[in-house]
């Protein structure tokens, strides 16, 4: 149990053979994070490691947590976990996730003013950050697609059912 949800994969009706499905570059980013918290390359993460490259992923766990995985799913003395290990908990943790939740998120880092919209000034800034050179009449263009009662930005609720429709 990690922030009161059960990652277990018998306890989600997932046999201990089947693995949780999710993305091939999903699986790439666990598999960077894991190496580059890996710096004695050893094939193994400690707990300071685990808590680092859980954290890199989008899960700020607790202690308790961090040192339940290592028990759970770590080495026989529960100090370190392998690349498989760390592979199926993360595997498992990300395919748990409620998607809801993560649009929020996402829209919360860019609404940076909380104004319950996203603007052209939020996109511009977003894309300054991502060092993307997008045209300005571009970022209009994706503000407009959303913008259902001409205020000038996107509310999370179009933005959200326009991601469910995808």
């Amino acid at each position: 149990m990690i922030n009161g949800h059960s990652y277990s994969t018998a306890q989600r009706g997932i046999s201990s053979r089947q693995q949780v499905k999710i993305s091939e570059d999903k699986l790439e980013e666990i598999r960077e994070a894991f190496s580059l918290f890996d710096t004695n390359k050893d094939g193994y993460i400690d707990y300071f490691e685990l808590k680092v490259a859980m954290r890199a992923l989008g899960f700020d766990q607790r202690k308790d947590d961090v040192l339940r995985v290592l028990q759970q799913h770590g080495t026989a003395d529960g100090s370190k976990i392998s690349l498989d290990g760390f592979t199926k908990v993360m595997s498992e943790m990300i395919a748990a996730r409620d998607p809801t939740e993560e649009y929020k998120k996402a829209f919360k880092l860019i609404d940076e003013n909380n104004t319950g919209l996203i603007t052209v000034p939020n996109l511009r800034r977003i894309a300054r950050e991502l060092g993307e050179n997008i045209a300005e009449d571009e970022i209009q263009a994706m503000i407009d697609e959303f913008d259902l009662d001409n205020d000038g930005g996107s509310k999370f609720c179009a933005i959200y059912v326009n991601a469910k429709l995808v």
